[in-house]
């Protein structure tokens, strides 16, 4: 009778008709899988809670940085400098047009003076005096000297009221400055051709 059998050799006889031993090989790879992909899970992990720290850190800075920055602008003080440059920008732009302009004029009285130069020399002085006096074009004493003030770089202005020449302005090319100076009466000559002299 099978009751009359051993039942640890019953149970080993049914155990070795079922064949388990590739079924316990599967389980045995499956787990290892398992605890491999654990791993391999632990591991991202671990990375990606680094980086988030990394991350969480550089945007505390960023907002520390950003709020310093929002609280110290003072936006009535930006549109103010940006007002002051604009007006210094187009200031700097009009001197620049208007120091162009008295560049061209100058360049224009320089030629011409150059081409008065070069008739005087071609026909000489004496000629030159004979023609000027046989033409009848003696000029005024005072024009002369006006000509001789412009070409050491000085122009002097006529009052309309008076008729007196009250201003003159005085070009330093080499220094590339230029001086107003107004002509009062009650100095004397010798005083202002000395000024005259020490601006040029």
């Amino acid at each position: 009778m099978l009751l009359d059998e051993d039942p640890a050799a019953l149970i080993a006889s049914c155990a070795a008709n079922f064949n388990i031993a590739p079924d316990r090989a599967s389980l045995t790879r499956i787990s290892s899988s398992l605890s491999s992909l654990q791993q391999f899970r632990q591991h991202n992990l671990s990375q990606l809670s680094s980086t988030l720290a990394q991350f969480s850190r550089q945007l505390s800075n960023l907002q520390s940085q950003h709020s310093l920055i929002v609280s110290s602008h003072n936006a009535a003080d930006h549109a103010s400098e940006i007002l002051r440059l604009d007006t210094e920008k187009f200031r700097i732009a009009k001197q620049a047009s208007e120091a162009e302009i008295e560049v061209e004029r100058l360049e224009a009285e320089l030629d011409g003076l150059r081409g008065q130069l070069g008739d005087m020399e071609a026909q000489g002085v004496e000629n030159a005096a004979e023609a000027q006096r046989s033409a009848g074009l003696a000029e005024d004493e005072v024009l002369l000297k006006l000509k001789v003030y412009r070409s050491l770089g000085i122009d002097v202005e006529q009052d309309q009221g008076t008729g007196r020449y009250s201003k003159a302005v005085i070009r330093n090319t080499q220094k590339g400055d230029v001086h107003v100076v107004n002509i009062d009466p009650k100095f004397s000559q010798f005083f202002y051709a000395s000024w005259f002299w020490q601006t040029m």
